[in-house]
């Protein structure tokens, strides 16, 4: 095995490490607010986004279907985490935003956090940083493109079986 080969068999294990601490991490924060993890991560989403997104761009932020984005938005909605506006392009249609109180609610769960991840990621130098963060987008855009493709029916060309 070269060592090329053996740099990747470890970063796909500590990816795969990763992500289930990342997950642990999210149901943990989750419960300490007080909400489920799907709701965490549309707020968390929301609030990386510099304007208000409308129901349909939650679905695709989330990956979640048009009506459970829909019944996602109602929860947050009733508990006070989003509001919803109507949107100045179609009045038909309404945009969702985070309500000042769940911004300065996320903020302050994340602090402690935010400065522990804050800490690993001082030790690495600017190239470094650049080359994790370009790691991140792209890994980032393949995880979407595979859970499209784990979510999608199966196209029409594939071959059909019968019994």
């Amino acid at each position: 095995m070269s060592n090329r080969e053996k740099l990747l068999g470890e970063i796909v294990a500590e990816s795969q490490r990763h992500y289930a601490a990342y997950v642990l991490f999210n149901q943990a924060m989750a419960e300490h607010l007080g909400v489920h993890p799907t709701d965490l991560q549309c707020v968390s989403l929301l609030d990386l986004e510099p304007e208000p997104v409308s129901t349909g761009e939650v679905a695709r932020l989330t990956g979640l279907t048009p009506g459970s984005a829909t019944r996602l938005v109602d929860r947050l909605a009733k508990a006070g985490l989003v509001v919803r506006h109507a949107d100045p392009q179609d009045r038909r249609k309404s945009l969702v935003s985070l309500t000042p109180s769940a911004r300065d609610r996320i903020g302050a769960a994340w602090e402690t956090p935010g400065d522990a991840f804050g800490k690993v990621l001082s030790a690495y130098s600017d190239h470094e940083l650049e080359v994790i963060g370009d790691y991140l987008r792209r890994a980032t855009d393949v995880g979407r493109a595979q859970a499209a493709r784990l979510t999608s029916p199966p196209t029409s060309g594939a071959a059909h079986t019968r019994s």
